[in-house]
C-alpha cells in the first residue's frame, strides 16, 4: 500500500512538472534609453549591433512600439503594474506615491501560476513602499537573480536589464568615466569612430558634438556584447528552444531632445519578440516585422495570459499573443511629466505615422533645465553654440518656448524637424488626434491634471488612482477646459483665463494662472492689478504661479517675497515649483542668497528615497549654474 501511495505521489509530481513545462519560459531583456533608429535592424547602417539584429531577423520586430512615458521610473511603473501613469498618479519621475493595496506588480500573478520570477536587477518602480512591492512581485530581485535558481521543471520569467546604454554613459558622466567604463571594454574593431556615423539634423555637425555623440553608438555596442553572453548561456543550458524572448528599450534615446521629451524620439522604442518553434503557434505574426501599435501597458496582461492566468480588471492593456489575443488598436495615448527638477506635462497621440503632442507647459523649451542633463558635456556644448550663434533655426528652436501643439509626420520626417500643426493639409489629422486625446484622457480620468503638490497630499492618506474616480472631488471636465487654454496665446484666450481666476475650484484657478504664464507682458499689462491679487490666493500653487508672473512682468515686490518664502517651505513640491519658475525669469539677482541657503539646507522632506530633496537641490544648482556661480559638471549635480 505504501509503495502504491509513493508511486502515485511520484506520478503526480512528475505529471505536474510536465504540465508546468508546457508553459513557456520567458526571458525579458531590457536596455536603457534607446531609440530604434540607432540599431542596425531598424535601418541604421552605421550601427554595430549584430546580436540584436539577428534576434530581430529571426523573431518579430515591432516598428510601432512605444513607452508610455519618456523617462525611466514612470516607464517602469507602467511596465510593472500594467496601468498608465496618468491613472496611478506616478507620472512624475521618482515621486513614490501610493498605489491601491490590491494593485500588484504583475510577476505576482505569474508566481500564482507556478512561475519562478527573477529580476536582475533594476527596479526603480516609482511607487511608495517599494521594498514591499518588490518582495511581493519577485521570488528574487538582485544582481545574482536568474532562471538558474528555480525548482527543477519550473517555468521561469526572468528579467535582465542592461544599463550600458543609459544616459549616464551616453551623455551625463564625464568623458573620462565613459572612456573607462565603455571604451575600455571595447576592442578597436568594435568601436565606432567619431566620423563614422550620420549626425542627426537636430544637432550641429561639429567635431566637438561628434566626440560626444559617438558615445551613443559605443555604449550600445557594449550593451550588445553583454546580451550576446546572456543568450549564449540560455543556449548552453539548452533552454533556448523552450523560451520566448522579449527584447526592448525602456523609453526613447537618452540624448538632448529625446529622453524626458514628449515627442516620438522620447516615446518610440526598439521591440522584438522571439518565439522558439515550440511556441511559434502563440504568435499572430509572420516572421519578420509588424507595424502593429503596442505600448508598455500591454505587456503585463500579455505575460499573465501566457502563464494561463486572468489579468485583473484594472489592467486595460491588450493581450498581444496567444488564444486570448486582443484586437489591435488604431492609436495610442502617451504621456510625459516631471523629470527630476524639470517640471512638464505633455500628452500625445500616435497612430504610428503621426505624432501629435499637447504641451501644457509651453513657456518652457524642449531643452528645459534638468540638472542631470545640464551637467553633460553635450548639453553644455549646445549652449555654447547657442551663445555663439552657430546653430541653425531648427537647432535654436529647441531652446525657445514651445507651441501649444506639435504634429509630426514620422514617416516623412523621422527627426521631427517640421511642425505641421498649422499646415492646412494636416488639419484633418490634427482635429482627429485632438478628439482622440480628449476622449481618452476623459475616460481614463487623468489625475496628473492636479499639480504635484495636490497629488502628494492625496497620497498621504489615499491613492491618486482612487481619488481620480470621484467626480465630486475631481471636476475633470472643468479642469481640462481650463488646461486646454494653456499655450493658446492672444487676448481672447487671456480674457477667458482671467475670468477663471475667480472660479471656486482651486485646480481650475491653477490652470488659469498657469495659462497666463505663456501670455506676453504687453497683453497682460492692463490686467496687472487683477493678476497681482492672485498672489494672495489661498491655494499655494495659484499664488506661487501668480508671483512668478507678476515679478517677471511687473517687478511686483510682494511676489518676490512670496517666491523666497515658498522656496524655503517644508513642502518640496512648493519649493520646486518656485525654483523651477525662477529658472526661466531673467532677473535672478534678488533670489541668489535664498537659493544658496535652500541648496545647503540639508532638508530631506521625509522622502524614503531622498528624491524630494534631490529635485529641490538639483533645481537650485541649475539656478546657480545659469549664473555661473557653480560649474555645470557631474561634480555639481546637487
Amino acid at each position: 500500500m505504501k509503495m502504491k501511495t509513493g508511486l502515485c505521489l511520484l506520478l503526480f509530481v512528475f505529471s505536474n512538472a510536465l504540465l508546468a513545462q508546457k508553459k513557456p519560459n520567458v526571458l525579458w531583456i531590457t536596455i536603457e534609453d534607446t531609440s530604434p533608429r540607432f540599431l542596425g535592424c531598424y535601418g541604421n547602417k552605421d550601427a554595430k549591433t549584430p546580436v540584436m539584429d539577428a534576434l530581430a531577423a529571426s523573431g518579430t520586430k515591432f516598428t510601432n512600439a512605444f513607452s508610455t512615458g519618456t523617462v525611466c521610473s514612470p516607464s517602469r511603473t507602467a511596465l510593472i503594474t500594467g496601468v498608465k501613469t496618468y491613472e496611478t498618479g506616478t507620472g512624475h519621475h521618482r515621486s513614490n506615491y501610493r498605489l491601491p493595496a490590491d494593485m500588484h506588480g504583475f510577476p505576482y500573478y505569474l508566481k500564482q501560476a507556478g512561475y519562478h520570477t527573477s529580476n536582475n536587477a533594476k527596479t526603480d518602480y516609482n511607487v511608495a513602499d517599494e521594498k514591499e512591492f518588490i518582495a511581493d512581485a519577485w521570488d528574487e530581485s538582485s544582481g545574482k537573480a536568474g532562471w538558474w535558481n528555480r525548482e527543477a521543471g519550473q517555468p521561469f520569467f526572468a528579467v535582465f536589464n542592461f544599463n550600458d546604454s543609459h544616459q549616464s554613459r551616453t551623455m551625463t558622466d564625464s568623458y573620462a568615466k565613459y572612456e573607462k567604463e565603455v571604451l575600455a571594454e571595447l576592442s578597436e574593431e568594435e568601436r565606432i569612430g567619431e566620423d563614422a556615423f550620420e549626425m542627426p539634423p537636430i544637432y550641429r555637425d561639429s567635431p566637438a558634438m561628434r566626440k560626444q555623440f559617438a558615445r551613443v553608438y559605443n555604449s550600445l555596442k557594449l550593451t550588445e556584447k553583454k546580451i550576446g553572453k546572456l543568450l549564449k548561456r540560455l543556449e548552453d543550458e539548452k533552454l533556448r528552444d523552450s523560451t520566448i524572448i522579449f527584447f526592448f528599450g525602456d523609453h526613447g534615446e537618452g540624448i538632448p531632445r529625446g529622453k524626458t521629451n514628449g515627442i516620438d524620439l522620447g516615446y518610440r522604442v526598439p521591440f522584438v519578440i522571439w518565439f522558439p518553434p515550440m511556441y511559434q503557434h502563440l504568435s499572430p505574426w509572420a516572421q519578420g516585422g509588424t507595424d502593429e501599435l503596442i505600448s508598455f501597458e500591454d505587456l503585463a496582461p500579455t505575460l499573465i495570459s501566457i502563464a494561463g492566468g486572468q489579468p485583473p480588471a484594472y489592467m486595460k492593456g491588450r493581450k498581444l499573443i496567444g488564444p486570448q489575443r486582443s484586437t489591435p488598436v488604431d492609436h495610442l495615448v502617451l504621456s510625459s511629466d516631471r523629470s527630476d527638477n524639470g517640471m512638464d506635462m505633455v500628452r500625445s497621440v500616435t497612430d504610428g505615422k503621426y505624432m501629435y503632442s499637447r504641451n501644457y507647459m509651453p513657456f518652457m523649451p524642449e531643452l528645459r533645465y534638468i540638472r542631470y542633463m545640464e551637467i553633460a558635456d553635450i548639453k553644455q556644448q549646445m549652449r555654447k553654440d547657442l551663445a555663439g550663434k552657430t546653430l541653425n533655426d531648427l537647432q535654436e528652436s529647441l531652446f525657445a518656448p514651445r507651441p501649444a501643439e506639435f504634429l509630426f509626420d514620422i514617416h516623412a520626417d523621422p527627426w521631427e524637424t517640421k511642425n505641421l500643426i498649422d499646415e492646412p493639409r494636416a488639419r484633418a489629422v490634427a482635429d482627429k488626434m485632438r478628439t482622440m486625446l480628449r476622449t481618452d484622457l476623459t475616460n481614463a480620468r487623468d489625475v496628473m491634471f492636479l499639480p504635484e503638490y495636490e497629488i502628494a497630499l492625496i497620497s498621504a492618506n489615499s491613492t491618486p488612482y482612487q481619488f481620480r474616480l470621484s467626480e465630486r472631488d475631481y471636476a475633470l471636465k472643468e479642469i481640462m477646459n481650463a488646461a486646454e487654454l494653456c499655450g493658446r496665446r492672444g487676448k481672447s484666450v487671456a480674457v477667458q483665463q482671467l475670468k477663471l481666476l475667480s472660479s471656486p475650484d482651486k485646480i481650475v484657478r491653477y490652470w488659469a494662472m498657469l495659462g497666463l504664464r505663456a501670455q506676453s507682458a504687453a497683453l497682460l499689462r492692463p490686467y496687472q492689478e487683477m493678476i497681482q491679487r492672485s498672489v494672495g490666493d489661498t491655494y499655494p500653487p495659484v499664488a506661487i504661479t501668480a508671483a512668478a508672473i507678476t515679478f517677471e512682468l511687473f517687478g511686483y515686490a510682494p511676489a518676490a517675497d512670496l517666491l523666497k518664502k515658498s522656496m524655503q517651505a517644508d513642502n518640496a513640491e512648493l519649493a520646486l515649483m518656485s525654483i523651477n519658475y525662477l529658472l526661466y525669469i531673467p532677473d535672478k539677482q534678488p533670489f541668489i542668497d535664498t537659493v544658496k541657503a535652500v541648496q545647503q539646507s540639508g532638508k530631506t522632506y521625509g522622502d524614503e528615497n531622498k528624491s524630494r530633496a534631490y529635485k529641490v537641490k538639483a533645481g537650485c544648482m541649475d539656478f546657480l549654474g545659469i549664473l555661473g556661480l557653480v560649474p555645470n559638471t557631474p561634480d555639481y549635480a546637487e
